[in-house]
């Protein structure tokens, strides 16, 4: 059965993105990631928010941009919004509740992971008890503002079970 794993890069001081959604500070830090490269093949569906769906891209103007992983990953792409495009996206299921994305990149994930990107829709997936891992990976550098890799208003504490001690940090989610 199919797990779902937040996965995302993030600089020293906790942020996904820079001010405004910036994703270019992430350039320097795209190099070859051992952990990351072994969890690739493992991803069978990928659910993200349409902020990060249609956000900025740490691949512009290279080989792989709008791709998942800089074209490192192939496969359903299941979007949650509650802005359905007139015209759709080739290869993207658009989906209107979170509970019906979830259901539907599981199914199509099978005993692979759901990859959950975007800080929000992570959020989510924890508020709705359906997340399951994290993998963190720590990009040296501080951003000092943007979007953090989770924030709930007023504060929230998820309690997380390290898995490994890497350059990254991926946890199980306790419940």
């Amino acid at each position: 059965m199919a797990k779902l794993l937040y996965s995302a890069t993030m600089s020293a001081d906790g942020f996904i993105a820079g001010p405004n959604g910036d994703m270019q500070w992430m350039r320097p830090y795209l190099g070859p990631n051992p952990e990351l490269d072994e969890l690739i093949p493992r991803i069978g569906s990928i659910l993200v928010g349409r902020r990060s769906h249609d956000g900025d891209d740490p691949h512009k103007g290279e080989p792989g941009e709008g791709e998942a992983f800089g074209g490192g990953w192939e496969g359903p792409l299941f979007v949650v919004t509650h802005r359905l495009p007139k015209t759709p996206e080739p290869g993207v299921t658009y989906v209107d509740q979170l509970p019906k994305a979830i259901a539907a990149a599981k199914a199509a994930a099978g005993d692979k992971y759901v990859n959950v990107i975007g800080a929000d829709i992570a959020r989510q997936c924890i508020a709705a008890g359906e997340l399951d891992e994290v993998l963190l990976i720590v990009a040296p550098v501080f951003l000092g503002d943007g979007t953090r890799v989770f924030a709930e208003e007023g504060g929230r504490t998820v309690r997380l079970r390290r898995r490994s001690a890497t350059t990254n940090l991926w946890f199980d989610v306790l419940r």
